[in-house]
């Protein structure tokens, strides 16, 4: 039988490049992004080379939860759902603002991918064996952990505020794993490590999105990180397609598959449970299942 396997922000990068290894690995896969032209590029790529289904592209904003919300329903009306790849992410150069009056940066990377999985939760129960595969970054190294609001205190710095809305996802991933285990769904996170895609060749470059006190750093940083991304998307999505499909992995949960598509140890702050408490309970208010803008009920 078929499986079939969800990509969000498929329709380019490492989005594109997992579900065209997912595709080759028999699963019929749709593709999630904004633009009608680009899914229907990335439906043509990912035909061209599938061993499975035929493959799908919806429309959705994912930084509107509303949006999110319709978009569940969708996927969960189709059909048995074997995987779920949260591959969604954006780093802003500067502060932006949701249609929900939410932090952009927190909305799209976390928010998002937290409420469509929580929506999908019952048909991926349903379908199981499943999995679940959130892609992650490297970038949470550089994240403050506090959660008490959707935005830090201190000024706004794309890089740290990128980061911290991937550690708030990821310490969602640990509960989550957790919360699931036993069901026949399990859970990873993917760090695609470096690789050469629109978001870092746009906004890396600029030494506003660090803290002062990394500025003067910044240029070698960059220098650095821009070498380690030289790779093409294709290397960097191998992480997440190893998650999302690989027999070793069968019965395990809770895991981080590194850059080289092997286990690595998890991001120590990733599993504090006074940080996942928070990241649940500010998520849960600003992302209510059944609808609504959270904060802009406060």
């Amino acid at each position: 039988m078929i499986r079939r396997a969800v990509v969000t922000a498929g329709t380019g990068g490492i989005g594109l490049e997992t579900a065209k290894g997912l595709a080759r690995r028999g699963f019929a896969v749709t593709v999630v992004g904004r633009d009608p032209g680009r899914g229907a590029s990335a439906v043509e790529e990912i035909a061209a080379v599938s061993g499975g289904g035929e493959p799908r592209f919806v429309a959705a904003d994912l930084a509107s939860l509303d949006q999110v919300r319709s978009l569940a329903a969708h996927l969960a009306a189709e059909g048995p759902l074997a995987l779920l790849v949260n591959n969604v992410g954006a780093m802003f150069a500067r502060r932006q603002q949701t249609v929900d009056g939410i932090e952009g940066s927190f909305a799209v990377n976390h928010l998002s991918p937290y409420l469509l999985t929580e929506l999908l939760l019952d048909r991926l129960q349903t379908d199981a064996p499943s999995r679940i595969v959130n892609v992650s970054s490297a970038a949470i190294k550089a994240a403050k952990r506090t959660f008490d609001a959707v935005e830090p205190p201190g000024g706004y710095y794309g890089f740290h505020w990128y980061g911290r809305a991937k550690l708030a996802n990821l310490a969602y991933t640990v509960h989550l794993a957790e919360r699931l285990r036993g069901t026949g769904v399990t859970v990873f996170a993917a760090d695609p490590g470096g690789a050469a895609t629109g978001m870092t060749d746009g906004t890396m470059t600029s030494p506003t999105i660090v803290s002062p006190p990394l500025r003067l750093l910044w240029p070698l940083v960059r220098r650095t990180f821009e070498r380690s991304t030289a790779g093409p998307a294709s290397v960097a999505a191998r992480p997440s397609v190893f998650a999302a499909t690989d027999a070793s992995l069968d019965g395990r949960t809770g895991l981080l598959i590194g850059p080289e598509a092997r286990p690595v140890p998890l991001f120590r702050g990733a599993a504090d449970p006074r940080a996942i408490e928070k990241v649940l309970r500010l998520s849960r208010r600003l992302a209510p299942l059944e609808g609504g803008h959270g904060l802009q009920r406060r």
